[in-house]
């Protein structure tokens, strides 16, 4: 199946237009011949749901989608800043890239303005997954072992440190273990290199894990705890409890209570074009059925199981496309225009500090890039989310 999804040469993403080739209407979708898209690396659950909408894309609008897997939030976001890809399957990362914070604080990144599609929260949960050998049961029990990491992604790094936080852990609680990419993390865990790695309980990766020797768990997070909640959204504020009923060892009859986020988040640029965005979003609205069963979280996706009121502003061409399928309201109105205006603030910041000649030193750069931003927000009365 994803052979016939990458089957055009790969120069000719150089050339794909992201423009569709006539104003979608509400009853005649039309998307580009061709569209790349990028996700978390193959046999991922944003990898396999994009892989699974490609597919509907083909059967319903012979449009050639190709998935790009990419190893980090800077890989993913790379051919989109590019033009060389229509959206990107993300998680958090989006949310940082927006920000302007950890690697996207770099001076070759800066705050991004970033909008959504699409996203999907289904009955998995994103968490920490801990070796069963570790003799870990509980967060807390986390303290000593090796929890991996992923150079160039703070999405996976930010959102271990926030499950550690319900437990009142930071990172020098634990010995940190860097690897390349999200697969490599996992492969790490199977091949004790590490103990703990961050991924949905839907993913391959995990269920390879679980079925291998060392085995898997996932450390509960119950909602009870308000403390530990406290703690988690100080780091992520993106997280909110969830029962997870389905994944790698979790089954209706043995649920957990953890964690989650909507993953993926299907996110393009705000200088895309409203006509395109509004296409590929009504496209996944009304073709739904065709693709939700493509794989294991896919069916989050749905038009009336969308997260309202997130982190990261809706794309007026997805806003189009939710208020014709009834699932667009003031409120959120309301919200995504003060979304929207975050991210005019924290461009002009941007912009602002370039001006000033900053360190060329990337530490010294990021710090006070980090005080600028903090202060240009404040001015507009509006929170950090990052803790200086």
């Amino acid at each position: 199946m994803i052979g016939r999804l990458m089957n055009f040469a790969p120069a000719a993403l150089a050339g794909i237009s992201l423009v569709a080739s006539a104003a979608a209407l509400a009853d005649d979708v039309k998307l580009p011949p061709t569209m790349a898209v990028t996700a978390y690396d193959t046999g991922t659950a944003g990898f396999n749901i994009a892989v699974g909408v490609g597919k509907m894309m083909k059967d319903k609008y012979s449009t050639d989608v190709r998935v790009l897997p990419a190893g980090n939030d800077v890989a993913r976001l790379a051919p989109l800043r590019a033009k060389r890809a229509a959206m990107s399957a993300m998680g958090s990362g989006s949310y940082f890239a927006q920000e302007g914070v950890f690697e996207f604080g770099a001076k070759e990144w800066g705050p991004q303005s970033l909008q959504l599609l699409l996203s999907s929260v289904d009955c998995n949960t994103g968490t920490l997954g801990v070796a069963a050998d570790a003799g870990v049961k509980e967060v807390k029990d986390l303290r000593g072992k090796r929890v991996g990491f992923v150079v160039g992604s703070p999405a996976l790094n930010q959102n271990s440190l926030a499950i550690l936080a319900f437990a009142g852990l930071k990172q020098t609680d634990v010995k940190i273990v860097e690897f390349a990419s999200y697969g490599a993390m996992w492969k790490g865990l199977i091949n004790n290199d590490t103990d703990a790695a961050f991924g949905t309980t839907i993913t391959g990766p995990a269920k390879e894990a679980e079925t291998s020797p060392r085995g898997l768990v996932w450390p509960p997070l119950p909602a009870g705890d308000k403390a530990g909640w406290e703690r988690v959204k100080k780091v992520g504020s993106f997280f909110f409890p969830q029962v997870a009923t389905c994944g790698a060892g979790i089954s209706p009859d043995k649920p957990i209570e953890s964690a989650n986020y909507p993953y993926p988040v299907f996110v393009t640029y705000a200088a895309q074009p409203a006509e395109l965005v509004y296409a590929i979003t009504k496209a996944m609205i009304v073709n739904y059925d065709a693709y939700k069963d493509s794989a294991p979280g896919a069916g989050g996706l749905a038009a009336n199981r969308q997260t309202k009121n997130w982190v990261v502003p809706v794309h007026p061409g997805a806003v189009k496309a939710l208020k014709e399928a009834g699932q667009w309201t003031a409120e959120q109105e309301a919200h995504n225009n003060g979304l929207l205006k975050r991210q005019d603030v924290l461009a002009a910041a941007w912009a602002e500090y370039g001006k000033g000649s900053p360190a060329s030193d990337d530490k010294a750069f990021l710090d006070g890039w980090m005080t600028a931003r903090a202060a240009a927000l404040a001015k507009a009365n509006m929170p950090n989310g990052f803790e200086q």
